[in-house]
């Protein structure tokens, strides 16, 4: 069995704002003041479930703004982190994780490495998030009942009420481009996404909604995935970005949308809101120098040199070299943290333009996104 550190490891390759002001902006015009937040989803979005799970997740991951690990692969706070600051609700708690956490405004079903289908770097695929939602809801319902003492629970009535997000799908096109040919990477989709729809018609039957469903990022501009996974066609456009990585992506999120499109058909009471992630983090690379950032390919924390890889906060096991992957000293400069995943400042980046609704379908203030 593979240690806790190789399991967050294999996660890793796969894959201004206070919450005062936040709170205020939930104020000012809202429609919808959703009670908790539900999230599914791979690394972009996890909490602290693989950490739980497999093992935590080192330093110096969490340092900017938690101070310490968190779970979270990333110097501080995730895209999920300044949603909840902005509806005016705590940071979302892992499922998977035990000790210490409240459940009473929602829970974190993420866990890094995750896929839309079964792959091979995660046990908890999208079913099976869906599932363990499903039992929690149960479960959690039958205990808020016979309880005096129900502070950490959510009211059952909460759930149809609840923000249910999903950020997941990344991780079945990597998993596509490590394994098969370019070629063959699009094939794929339509199982996949049917195997989305199943989940969001699962959580519909549960009560659910409110869904908002965020696009696949532009996966051919990921440092540590261009120098370890180089596409086999080596077209790169004006930002170095692999051309059939992100061309994939477009395909995907092209199905997707029209998947989403047929769930409002299919569920005319819920409000199903496509977020086209994808854009808002493209502008983000394609601008990132008049945006106060550093060269988009500069990663803050891990080491890559030939024949030598190491994860941000891993030791080489090069007795006679032994070195630690260390973060540099200003990760706000830096649009990627490890190479793979967003730092805080992108991450804050992109949540000004995500939440105003201009980058969604409909184009609505996260605030609003509800029946």
């Amino acid at each position: 069995m593979a240690s806790g550190g190789m399991f967050w490891i294999l996660g890793l390759l796969v894959m201004g704002l206070g919450i005062s002001k936040f709170a205020m902006a939930r104020g000012l015009n809202s429609k919808c003041a959703f009670p908790a937040i539900y999230s599914f989803g791979d690394s972009t979005a996890d909490t602290g479930g693989m950490s739980a799970a497999f093992g935590p997740v080192p330093p110096p991951h969490g340092q900017t703004f938690f101070k310490k690990p968190s779970g979270r692969l990333s110097d501080g706070r995730l895209i999920i982190d300044f949603m909840a600051e902005y509806l005016g609700l705590p940071y979302v708690s892992a499922y998977l994780d035990s000790i210490g956490t409240k459940f009473a405004h929602g829970a974190n079903f993420a866990s890094a490495g995750s896929s839309i289908r079964l792959g091979p770097r995660s046990p908890f695929f999208l079913a099976l998030q869906v599932s363990q939602f499903i039992q929690f809801k149960a479960r959690t319902t039958q205990l808020y009942k016979n309880s005096s003492n129900n502070g950490s629970l959510p009211n059952p009535k909460d759930f149809s009420k609840a923000l249910f997000t999903f950020d997941i799908g990344q991780n079945d096109i990597i998993f596509g481009f490590m394994n098969t040919t370019e070629n063959q990477v699009p094939v794929t989709f339509p199982d996949i996404l049917s195997q989305f729809s199943q989940a969001v018609l699962r959580l519909y039957g549960e009560g659910a909604r409110a869904f908002l469903v965020h696009n696949v990022g532009p996966i051919g501009c990921l440092p540590f995935g261009a120098a370890m996974f180089p596409p086999k066609n080596a077209t790169l456009d004006k930002n170095r970005c692999a051309v059939a990585q992100n061309d994939a992506v477009h395909e995907f999120n092209r199905q997707l949308k029209d998947t989403v499109v047929q769930l409002k058909k299919q569920l005319p009471q819920a409000a199903i809101t496509y977020v086209d992630v994808y854009k808002v983090k493209f502008s983000l690379i394609d601008d990132a120098r008049n945006q106060g950032f550093e060269d988009p390919w500069n990663f803050c924390c891990g080491i890559l040199e030939p024949k030598l890889v190491l994860f941000c906060g891993t030791k080489s096991e090069d007795k006679n070299n032994s070195r630690t992957a260390t973060a540099c000293p200003d990760p706000q400069k830096h649009i990627s943290w490890d190479g793979v995943h967003f730092s805080e400042a992108a991450n804050q980046w992109v949540v000004k333009r995500l939440f105003d609704g201009s980058a969604s379908d409909p184009s609505v203030p996260l605030n609003q996104a509800c029946p």
